[in-house]
């Protein structure tokens, strides 16, 4: 959610600003913006809308400069108009954007109202930008303006500011969401991700918990949350520009569910090179932190909750080991019962969801430092956090619905699971070898199931006129069921909602009719014939079934049941396969009911505000 890209340089960095705005769209938004500074003048166009609408208003009105800022806005405090969106300026003078939320700004807006500020929107980011105006009334220099508003803030932020009083330099701030810099050849740059500045350099510096950066067309300096300065590692980021673009796709949803196969094959590299399940995969050379743990507790939000969910039956059925899973949003809000023993996994797409990241936070101060990310983006703030980590390897991830993250973190919380195993000496050799062949073959397995599209696109078509569904499934695959009803109300729109199907019975039920599908995840394991009933009982009220099995399933199509079955039962890994056939359904329906598959609409990418 929300984006920032900024540059300072011998160039025109307009086009740049815009590109960067464009290639952080897939993050979500609703209004657009820039801010230069030309001549002696602070220049500003905002629009709500998509980036275009503000990138016409832009060359109509013929923005050129050498210093800017730009932003995408997700609206939170304040309603989607052009007087909210960023960049707001402080008396003609500073220009700022931020990402995040902050949470003293009420007393702070009282304050300088106090001062002689007037406000002229209803946003906690107009407040920072007058408070560092007003330090800068006091003498300071634009940095040292920014360190002494930041200490006076409480909450989280990502800012970039520039001030046409001194048109050499940019300055940026960052606690709680994700901020960095680019280093050019006589040019430098600010942003969110990677991706916005990925087309003028490769070579960036991570910003910390309370860092400050200066920035000039031939220098960057980085400060502590003290404001002594710091040194932070440059690293070369490996995002290419090929994996931000379409190519021959209609939508990066698209383009990201066809890249599974290939993505699951990068992320089991390290595994099948290792030949072996072991603790050196998630950095723990010693086992010293894997070896004699009592639980486990997965912490996640959203998709990557349901991929804990679907852990947790392989945890305790391979493992032997408790395992509990807890929404990230809550479980820092609860009073925990805190074990030393326990291994905390967090699951993050991005490694920056705040929630996420401050549920972490929360176990580590009850004593809980055994602690293991696994995550799509090096370098990014829960890993950092985490003693251990392990990289899905998934790949740039543009969609907002997530599908190649979903399946690569199934594949790496598995991975946990046979090492866990392995450690408590649970699994033999024969064991062993069985578990990595399957996994060997799970790339082409997943390619199997996404050469079901064409009888997933039918499906899609009756589909399409719905306005409820139903998915049930039973044991480790209810979790899928649940993600396919996720997938399904993201970005089609269509309500719908996910069942243990033995719950049927017990209220859901009473929602069964000819006008409410019922999608069911039923492969051939020890669960198919209790889910047969369960599926007879639908038929039983009149209700139209789609069933998603397998070829040893041995269902009978009939006029209430719709039956897609996947080329063989793949065992312990089928949760994994059956991913992707509820993909393909949620992204058709999509298709035919004509909705913005990438950016659906209230949806952000990566949520870093609470």
């Amino acid at each position: 959610m929300c984006g920032i890209v900024g540059a300072i340089a011998d160039r025109d960095v307009v086009p740049v600003l815009i590109e960067g705005l464009k290639r952080l769209e897939y993050r979500g938004y609703d209004s657009a913006g820039i801010a230069v500074i030309d001549g002696d003048d602070v220049r500003r166009v905002r629009r709500t809308g998509r980036v275009a609408e503000m990138e016409a208003a832009a060359e109509a009105e013929h923005f050129h400069a050498r210093l800017g800022i730009g932003h995408t806005r997700w609206a939170t405090h304040g309603g989607v108009t052009e007087g909210n969106a960023h960049p707001h300026i402080s008396h003609g003078e500073l220009a700022l954007v931020h990402n995040g939320i902050i949470e003293n700004h009420e007393a702070q807006r009282e304050r300088l109202q106090a001062l002689g500020y007037v406000f002229e929107s209803q946003t906690d980011t107009e407040v920072i930008a007058h408070l560092i105006h007003h330090h800068r009334q006091r003498g300071l220099s634009l940095l040292q303006a920014l360190q002494a508003a930041v200490r006076e803030l409480h909450g989280a932020y990502a800012l970039a500011v520039i001030d046409r009083r001194d048109p050499g330099r940019m300055v940026a701030a960052r606690m709680g969401c994700p901020l960095l810099l680019g280093l050019g050849d006589g040019e430098n740059f600010v942003a969110s991700d990677v991706s916005a500045i990925v087309s003028s350099t490769r070579r960036v510096i991570f910003l910390e918990e309370g860092d400050t950066a200066e920035l000039t067309r031939d220098a960057v300096h980085v400060f502590d949350a003290s404001g002594a300065p710091a040194q932070r590692e440059v690293h070369l980021s490996d995002v290419s520009l090929a994996s931000l673009e379409l190519g021959p796709y209609r939508h990066f949803m698209q383009k990201e569910i066809h890249e599974q196969p290939r993505a699951i094959a990068d992320t089991i590299e390290a595994l099948m090179d290792n030949a072996a399940f072991g603790p050196e995969l998630f950095a723990d050379r010693d086992g010293a932190v894997l070896r004699d743990i009592e639980s486990v507790q997965i912490l996640a939000c959203g998709t990557s909750y349901y991929a804990g969910l679907t852990a947790r039956y392989w945890i305790e059925a391979m493992a032997g080991l408790p395992c509990a899973v807890d929404i990230a949003s809550e479980y820092r809000y609860r009073d925990v019962v805190a074990n030393p023993k326990q291994l905390v996994v967090t699951i993050s797409q991005s490694g920056e969801t705040l929630d996420t990241m401050e549920a972490l936070k929360y176990a580590k101060a009850q004593g809980q430092d055994r602690t293991l990310s696994i995550c799509n983006v090096p370098e990014s703030a829960i890993p950092r956090a985490s003693r251990l980590v392990y990289y899905t390897r998934a790949g740039a991830e543009i969609g907002v619905a997530s599908t190649k993250a979903f399946t690569t973190q199934l594949v790496a919380l598995f991975t946990l699971a046979a090492t866990l195993a392995k450690l408590r000496g649970r699994l033999d050799d024969a064991q062993e070898a069985g578990l990595l062949e399957a996994l060997r073959h799970l790339p082409g397995n997943v390619q199997h199931a996404l050469n079901l599209e064409p009888q997933v696109v039918a499906w899609a078509e009756m589909f399409a006129p719905k306005e409820h569904a139903l998915f049930l499934g039973r044991g480790v695959h209810y979790p899928i069921a649940l993600e396919g009803a996720l997938k399904l109300k993201e970005i089609s729109y269509i309500h719908a909602e996910a069942y243990p199907a033995g719950e049927l019975k017990h209220g859901p039920l009473a929602l069964v009719d000819a006008a409410m599908p019922v999608v069911v995840i039923a492969p051939n394991d020890s669960l198919l014939e209790k889910v047969k009933s369960n599926i007879q009982e639908v038929r039983a009220r009149g209700g139209e079934m789609f069933v998603f099995a397998d070829a040893d399933s041995n269902f009978g199509a009939s006029e209430q049941v719709h039956v897609i079955r996947t080329p063989r039962h793949v065992g312990i890994l089928s949760p994994i396969v059956h991913a992707i056939p509820v993909q393909l359904l949620a992204y058709h329906a999509a298709l035919a009911r004509g909705t913005d598959v990438d950016k659906p609409r209230n949806l952000a990418k990566s949520v870093t505000v609470e």
